[in-house]
């Protein structure tokens, strides 16, 4: 994608560009989908909900005027990716943005109960899924004209707890990945990687509230978790020519909960 580097010029323009959002359909990538379309980006909403998807990409074009389709894709499937992958470029002919953000991390009793399904669930939505979608479409980026790839992790990778060793697990491997693929599809294509704290989106509906927000008054130095509109300047950084001397990055946004990966 064209940088614009050298001008002194910041901007979180996207006109012209497409993005592709995956776990698009609601919570941050949700946030992320509509930011994107009002600087500009048509955009492609995947997630495993084909209904969801196809909802909100209505809803971004009538509330931006841009083009977006909805896609249901489950990432932990190769195949499934690789059908998001082409229906992408066949609807529009390129792809400048890919958001690795679709994730999931199911409760369990103890490690030992752990089972083989649910470890390969994981492992394959929160990483498998990131790296075919990466590979692909930032291969086809680097051929033609670069692009922007932000893997969404999360604080687990750097500070894991033993009731999410499966997805703490996956989300470490895609920060590995992050800086690989940097090397990998460099100077044209960048690729950074967003880690989030706790987000208050639709899973928090699950958590016991009033414990975790008396825990984050002593343990988040912003004293809350996150609302999901608040990963929308991280995401519009990575993905616009704002950053066109970031790549390899991991930025925490976490309201502090957790220290700096070592």
């Amino acid at each position: 994608m064209a940088d614009g580097h050298g001008t002194g010029d910041v901007s979180f323009d996207l006109t012209g560009k497409v993005a592709v959002v995956t776990g698009g359909s609601r919570g941050m990538g949700r946030s992320m989908c509509l930011a994107f379309a009002r600087h500009g980006a048509d955009v492609v909403v995947a997630s495993r909900k084909a209904e969801a998807c196809v909802a909100l990409a209505k809803e971004i074009t009538d509330l931006t005027g841009r083009r977006a389709v909805g896609v249901g894709a489950h990432v932990g499937r190769w195949a499934d990716c690789d059908r998001l992958a082409a229906t992408a470029y066949d609807e529009f002919g390129r792809v400048d943005v890919l958001v690795n953000n679709a994730g999931m991390s199911p409760l369990y009793p103890s490690l030992p109960e752990v089972t083989e399904d649910l470890f390969d669930k994981v492992i394959g939505v929160n990483l498998k899924g990131p790296f075919r979608l990466a590979s692909l479409i930032g291969a086809r980026m680097a051929e033609g004209d670069g692009g922007s790839i932000i893997n969404v992790s999360s604080i687990a990778a750097v500070q894991p707890t033993p009731t999410e060793l499966p997805y703490a697990t996956a989300k470490a491997g895609l920060n590995a990945l992050t800086l690989g693929l940097a090397r990998a599809f460099g100077p044209t294509v960048r690729v950074n990687c967003i880690m989030p704290g706790p987000f208050l989106t639709d899973i928090s509906k699950a958590w016991d509230l009033d414990a975790f927000h008396e825990r984050a008054q002593r343990s988040i130095p912003l004293g809350r978790g996150g609302e999901p509109d608040e990963v929308v300047g991280a995401a519009l950084y990575l993905a616009s020519s704002a950053s066109s001397y970031t790549t390899g990055a991991i930025i925490k946004i976490d309201g502090g909960a957790a220290f700096p990966a070592a």
